[in-house]
């Protein structure tokens, strides 16, 4: 565990935290700031952990390249107090110091706990600071309504050691509890009815790797960014071929989340080439049934495995997504609306329903895809397990 240590008031709760982490058997490295160390010595951090404190990218340990060391070294990293300052850092990339080198080194889990006066916690650059880093998938922990260091009440206090170090040890729980596992994910976009851009499927494959599984991505021509490179992945470029892809895969799959707004309809006539048009003032496209994935996988599902689809509709969408559920044999269905004021397509933020066959739907409030994406592997893992 590396615990980044910032220049706050609440840098002081941080020993706290440590010992929390140490008694729950983590081993911990602590990086710190010039301005932490003027709140609390590195001393403090070294006695507790057993390990010397990270301070400075150019004094005498610099050779080493130790941002790159820390980074490697950890399973999860968390900033506690996070100062407005080095959320700004966070968000825009900076490198300036031993801490926000370490960031841009670190590619796991990272999870940071605000702490500042209330009226800077609600400011708008802090706000969009906050959206930006929850948008790439950095857990926040608090901060908690209580009265600051000034003398001030309200939204704006470090979360408690206690509360901070209750999600690391889920946040860690997490990324094992699919080892063993195969996960197939397809995404990618329909091109006659919507911009999908597979942010989403990408993004499902990475927690599904994350949390220890093996994944394959099958995914189609993807504008949300490239598919991730340490993942497995077949590309495609139309609907027969992402069903014949995932066809070949399926059957060793546990866990199937067909995320790719896959085509309903295809041409019955495809052209290679251009077509010419000739005086025609008008012109009729033929289209046809496009194989459907989700329904095919559902029909052929083997006992245990858990089939997941996504649902988008412009009306009645909870009706819609439990009629898909029971149509397609699926366990869960990810329903998103397309109405007015509704942002489905190439937002870095989902607002959906986990619709399954028992319950309630859930409904998940505006959030970053990454945060979607762990909520549904939360349910596949409860589906697993039952």
């Amino acid at each position: 565990m590396l615990l980044g240590v910032t220049g706050g008031i609440a840098a002081y709760k941080a020993c706290e935290l440590v010992r929390l982490l140490v008694k729950a058997g983590h081993a911990v490295r602590v990086v710190m700031t010039r301005a932490a160390a003027e709140f609390v010595g590195p001393l403090t951090f070294a006695t507790l952990t057993g390990h010397p404190v990270a301070l400075d990218a150019f004094g005498p340990e610099g050779w080493r390249m130790e941002h790159l060391e820390l980074a490697r070294w950890a399973d999860a990293m968390v900033v506690a107090p996070a100062t407005a300052d080095v959320l700004a850092k966070l968000a825009s990339g900076a490198a300036d110091d031993l801490l926000s080198t370490t960031h841009l080194a670190f590619d796991r889990e990272l999870l940071v706990a605000p702490a500042m006066n209330a009226t800077m916690w609600s400011h708008p650059a802090v706000v969009e600071n906050r959206r930006r880093l929850e948008a790439r998938g950095v857990g926040f922990v608090g901060p908690r309504e209580g009265e600051t260091a000034c003398g001030e009440t309200g939204i704006g206090p470090m979360a408690e050691p206690a509360e901070i170090a209750a999600r690391v040890a889920a946040t860690l729980a997490r990324t094992h509890d699919l080892a063993g596992r195969q996960v197939l994910v397809t995404a990618g976009p329909r091109f006659l009815s919507n911009p999908s851009t597979g942010q989403m499927g990408i993004e499902l494959a990475r927690e599904a790797a994350r949390r220890g599984a093996r994944v394959c991505l099958v995914h189609g021509p993807l504008s949300g960014g490239p598919p991730p490179s340490d993942i497995p992945a077949a590309a495609v470029i139309n609907a027969q071929q992402m069903y014949d892809a995932v066809m070949e895969r399926v059957a060793s799959a546990d866990v199937f989340i067909g995320a790719a707004a896959v085509s309903d309809f295809r041409p019955v006539a495809p052209s290679a080439s251009k077509i010419k048009k000739e005086g025609r003032r008008t012109w009729t496209l033929e289209l046809e049934r496009a194989p459907d994935i989700l329904e095919a996988v559902g029909r052929q599902r083997r006992p245990h495995q858990v089939v997941v689809g996504f649902a988008l509709e412009t009306r009645d969408l909870i009706r819609s997504a439990r009629k898909k559920l029971q149509e397609k044999r699926a366990d869960l269905i990810v329903a998103n609306g397309a109405g007015e004021g509704e942002r489905p397509f190439g937002d870095r933020e989902s607002h959906v329903f986990l619709v399954g066959a028992r319950g309630e739907p859930s409904e998940l409030p505006l959030q970053s895809k990454r945060l979607v994406a762990q909520a549904v592997f939360d349910r596949v893992k409860g589906l697993l397990d039952g």
